[in-house]
């Protein structure tokens, strides 16, 4: 079924108080064979890869608001995959590799721009640490390469790389195949083709309890249109996991952050990339509708508030304008926050849990959106073969207890 792009556009845009005719509120059935917690795009997509490549057509997916409604709706649309160490940039990269033809695959335009992302340095130390996450990029198989100021203003040429600025850009490394897509594209294209191989997406259905049996092993959920029967599964519901695991007698290593970010004025196309600066915290791009799309780091303090605190959004765009004298007069469009879930070491965990059935899919921080085909991918793997995929399998829960961390806090520069 082909969609027109102004349907497609209209479907994106859909609330809680206009449901797409394609995903009605349908009651669930009494048993399934598995059961997603969380449909945004994380969710959807292990349900789609669960019936498209593993053959699990019995699936729920139970939303307590309504689909793409959480973070999926409020990422500053980013991906990339130049992270520091192995296993961050063989889960990234493996994510980046599934977007490419996501949109080909679901015949939904997930608006998937390989415009690149340039991350400036401003000190010595930036250089550093940046030509050693192009080395190691490149012995991983990650395209990334190092640019002096001059091939950074070739790039983007609004850059000041005069040698007075406050900050001033002594070079940049830039992925190619990074770039940005639509916020909440990808859940709805996800959805779609999901319910059309027989998932059954259910939202206003929030899960109030996880029901174990005698032997310890998960039954179902407990949900506020009553008891479904699933014998596997996954909880994927940035945010809101630890108090998922809770019911299910499980503690997490997971703080809740607001994170927040802001769009412009629409203006004509004047960022070609996305451009993010670590020495400032700040980043920023230009969406197909002409918004400059800014964002900042998590606020200082633990919060499920999606408001966050004014200070770090005045920060940030201080330190925009800084950087990018030409944006002082545009004015903010609108501001919004997301909340993000953070593990010890900034990385995500992903696949089983010591409770037989049950598996998590979590603790992404800011990298939740770059990762939406991956981590769909291999929590729907982890599902349907009760094992982690290879690529998954450092990212398990005994690694805070063995102390095997894998620490991109202070690795991957700006950590979006």
């Amino acid at each position: 079924m082909k969609f027109s792009a102004r349907s497609l556009f209209a479907n994106a845009l859909s609330g809680h108080k206009n449901w797409p005719e394609q995903f009605p509120n349908k009651e669930p059935k009494k048993e399934y064979d598995a059961i997603i917690v969380g449909a945004g795009g994380h969710g959807l997509g292990a349900a789609y890869y669960l019936a498209s490549k593993y053959g699990m057509t019995n699936i729920a997916v139970v939303e307590k608001g309504w689909l793409g409604g959480g973070n999926t709706g409020r990422n500053t649309t980013i991906i990339r995959s130049n992270y520091l160490f192995d296993e961050s940039a063989g889960i990234y990269d493996h994510a980046v590799d599934l977007w490419d033809g996501l949109s080909q695959e679901l015949n939904y335009n997930v608006m998937f721009s390989k415009r690149g992302v340039l991350m400036l340095a401003h000190n010595v130390h930036d250089v550093q640490s940046f030509t050693r996450h192009v080395h190691a990029n490149r012995l991983n198989g990650v395209d990334n390469v190092w640019l002096t100021p001059e091939e950074c203003q070739k790039k983007v040429p609004i850059l000041d790389i005069s040698p007075n600025r406050r900050y001033p850009v002594m070079g940049g490394a830039f992925q190619q195949r990074a770039g940005v897509a639509r916020h909440d594209s990808v859940a709805w294209g996800y959805a779609r083709a999901a319910s059309k191989l027989g998932v059954d997406i259910i939202q206003n259905c929030k899960v109030i309890g996880i029901r174990r049996g005698a032997d310890g092993a998960v039954e179902g959920v407990e949900t506020e249109k009553g008891f479904i029967g699933a014998k596997k599964i996954g909880v994927s519901a940035a945010g809101n996991t630890s108090v998922v695991m809770e019911m299910a007698g499980l503690r997490f290593p997971l703080e809740s952050y607001p994170l927040q970010a802001l769009v412009s004025e629409p203006v004509k196309p004047i960022v070609p990339c996305v451009i993010m600066s670590n020495a400032v915290h700040a980043y920023i791009s230009q969406s197909d509708k002409g918004e400059l799309v800014i964002g900042a780091g998590t606020d200082q303090y633990t919060s499920y508030s999606q408001r966050g605190a004014l200070h770090l959004v005045e920060h940030n765009i201080m330190a925009i304008c800084e950087i990018f004298p030409v944006f002082k007069r545009m004015r903010m469009l609108r501001n919004w926050g997301g909340i993000v879930d953070v593990t010890p070491d900034r990385s995500p965990i992903l696949g089983k849990t010591p409770v037989k059935g049950l598996y998590v899919n979590c603790g992404w921080g800011t990298g939740g959106f770059k990762a939406t085909p991956g981590a769909g991918h291999l929590l729907a793997y982890t599902i349907a073969k009760d094992e982690p995929h290879p690529i998954n399998a450092p990212f398990n829960l005994d690694r805070f207890v063995g102390g095997r961390l894998i620490d991109e806090a202070a690795a991957a520069a700006v950590a979006h």
